[in-house]
């Protein structure tokens, strides 16, 4: 069965982004050491992607015509309007993440899911035990406020810590399990 994955990259302070949306700090670090091979091998296991809305948003305001995603089914999760790009396989969506968690994995036919870009939206998944796994890229900056990481109703029970990669310019790769651990 697929697995849900949120795969994203973190501030030392936990935050995924500014509270204004911006990714500047995070920018700065393309194309560093070992980055595109971890995500290329990553996307080689995505069947299809569950976006929300804001994220989303930020790729239209800032890759405008380039979706980059073109091969993938895509589920925005949202409460706003808005047209896909042409020839993109996206699918809006209202309501909870439970409701289309049957739809996402036949949609992603065998691979896994991928959570991409907001912590609300992950924390979702989460919530519902949904989330399988997170795979956060810890980028050696401190942002002091912003979107946070996964922002839960509560805490979870400890993490599997599955693998830790270091990368180039100070970055971590951290890749952690959710569930209980036995012990």
């Amino acid at each position: 069965m697929s697995s849900v994955q949120y795969y994203v990259a973190s501030s030392l302070d936990g935050f995924i982004a500014t509270a204004d949306d911006d990714l500047a700090w995070l920018l700065q670090f393309d194309g560093f050491e070992g980055g595109k091979e971890s995500y290329d091998t990553f996307m080689s296991g995505i069947g299809c992607i569950a976006m929300g809305g804001t994220t989303y948003q930020w790729l239209m305001d800032h890759e405008p015509g380039n979706w980059p995603y073109p091969d993938t089914p895509c589920w925005i999760f949202t409460h706003h309007e808005f047209a896909a790009p042409s020839g993109a396989d996206i699918a809006f969506v209202r309501g909870d993440v439970t409701e289309f968690i049957d739809d996402l994995r036949r949609d992603a036919a065998g691979k896994n899911i991928w959570v991409v870009g907001g912590g609300d939206l992950a924390a979702q998944f989460a919530d519902a035990g949904l989330l399988d796994e997170l795979i956060v890229s810890v980028i050696p900056v401190v942002l002091g406020d912003g979107k946070r990481l996964l922002p839960l109703k509560g805490p979870t029970p400890p993490l599997e810590l599955v693998e830790s990669r270091t990368q180039g310019r100070g970055i971590v790769e951290l890749r952690y399990r959710f569930g209980a651990i036995s012990g």
